[in-house]
This record gives C-alpha cells, structure tokens and sequence, in this order.
C-alpha cells in the first residue's frame, strides 16, 4: 500500500483516472480540475507547476487520489481509511508535499491530516456538497428571466468574477480563458431585471454523469430579491439539458442565507468539506 506522486498529468490520468472517475459526486472537484489542465494546460491556475498523487491498495488497485495547482490548497478526493494515514505520513516525507501550506478534503480526513501533520494549523474554510435531488421552483419567484451570457458580456463577466473572488478568498484574479471555454459551450447564464444583468451563475462540463453549479453571484446592491434563487434554478436546469444527471454544488457553510436558498431548490446535503491552513 502506497502513495506515487508526480508531475505527469498522463501518468496520473492513467493510474488514477478510472478510480476517480468512479465517484464523480466525491471527485466532483477533482475532475473538474483534471479537465481544465487538459484543456488548458499546465498553467490553468497559475504558473507554478501542479503535481499528482495516487494510493495503490494491498490489492494492487489504485484507490484514491489528489493533486495541487498552486497557489491553491492540496485538493484530496474520496479515500480509504488506510490512505489517509498513509497520507498523513507522506507529508512528512515526500519532497513534493513539502511546499504544501494547506489542504482540503472530507472534514474527518482533513481532521485527521491536520493531526498528523504535525504544523501548527487552522480551519480555513468550510464548505458542504450538495446534490439536487428534485428541482424546485423558487418561491416566490423573483422578477425578471434567464438568458445565456455571450462573448460580448465578457467584461462583465470578468468584473463580477473578480468580485466574487475578492469576496470569497479566492486567489487570483478572473480567468478570461476559464469565461471564454464557459461560454463556449453555454456554461454561464444571467438572471436579467428589466433586460439588466442582476446575478450570475456558470455550471461546469458534464463530465461522466455529473456537472457542478458555480460560482453563483450577485451583486451586493441587488441581493435580498430572490436573483440568485432565479439564477441557480436556471443554470440547474441548464446543467441538465447539457446531459449532467447528477447536479451538484458547493456552499460556504458560513453563509447560511445561500445554504437556505439551494435547499428549498431541492439540493440536498452530501458531505462536509475542510480547508485547513498551516499558521
């Protein structure tokens, strides 16, 4: 039993790429990652190098999987019990790991690597998967309707990205190339008042079953009109009609109004996701 790490994308998409592929819910991120590496290359999220890893089980068969685009938090995928401690091990030891200041994964094994890592750390950020399990309606629902964002709100598009970012965090600035590969294939809609663009919501590609809503935006003036609730419904439906029969997405469970607003949409909670950080 034994955790490889790499730079090689192919390597890893070939070792580990049918095991994640297996839990698209779990993976959900994880996948969407791995895709925009290889649409868009190795710099997608920045210009440092991203690495890989995969834990092989006594059976020989690969069982879990990770990797990291920096500036961004290790990013580790659904895994057995036995390669978490392995994991937590590994990053003592395993020269790749050794630049890593924060990771992310389900609570109870962000927990237990948090303890066996032996830095002092902090809860970063914590977030809940969701899964729709029947869409509903926004009630009541608000005024205005969607419509499909273009090439030519691409400016705005890059503005309210960067304030969502500002907003929640995010490192870096807005990627026109990540809006543009969305609008190629429809993945970012508008909630519209009047014919003004008043929110915003994107879905990923489907990607076996399984697509996932995001970001979802509003404008701080503009919010407490029930925009976001009309926002999400479309772009969940959206999401579906481009062949996703597993809708997901995460929140911050800091913000309870958003949490409110995709439950009584019929999402319904998975798991709880950490982040934590190395003071």
């Amino acid at each position: 039993m034994t955790w490889t790490f790499t730079h090689d994308l192919a390597a890893y998409r070939a070792a580990a790429g049918p095991a994640v592929a297996a839990d698209p819910v779990a993976n959900t991120t994880l996948l969407t990652v791995l895709d925009a590496l290889e649409r868009r290359g190795p710099d997608a999220y920045g210009s440092a190098e991203p690495f890989f890893g995969w834990w092989t089980g006594a059976d020989g068969g690969v069982a879990g999987a990770l990797l990291r685009t920096p500036p961004y938090p290790l990013l580790i995928g659904a895994l057995p019990a036995q390669a978490v401690r392995d994991l937590g091990a590994a990053l003592a030891t395993e020269p790749l790991l050794a630049g890593v200041d924060a990771l992310n994964a389900r609570r109870r094994d962000a927990q237990a690597l948090a303890a066996a890592w032996g830095r002092p750390s902090e809860v970063a950020e914590e977030t809940r998967l969701y899964r729709l399990a029947g869409l509903l309606a926004p009630q009541p629902a608000p005024a205005g309707r969607a419509r499909t964002a273009t090439a030519a709100d691409l400016p705005l598009l890059l503005d309210w990205a960067g304030a969502f970012k500002r907003e929640t965090g995010e490192p870096g600035g807005p990627s026109e190339a990540f809006l543009r590969d969305r609008l190629s294939y429809g993945g970012v809609l508008f909630w519209e008042d009047a014919g003004t663009p008043v929110s915003m919501a994107g879905f990923f590609r489907v990607i076996g079953s399984a697509s996932r809503i995001g970001p979802v935006y509003t404008p701080p003036a503009l919010r407490g009109r029930g925009y976001a609730a009309g926002v999400t419904h479309a772009v969940s439906e959206a999401a579906y009609a481009a062949g996703a029969s597993e809708v997901l997405l995460f929140t911050d469970l800091s913000n309870p109004t958003s949490n409110g607003i995709y439950q009584r949409l019929g999402y319904t909670p998975v798991e709880d996701r950490v982040e934590v950080a190395a003071l």
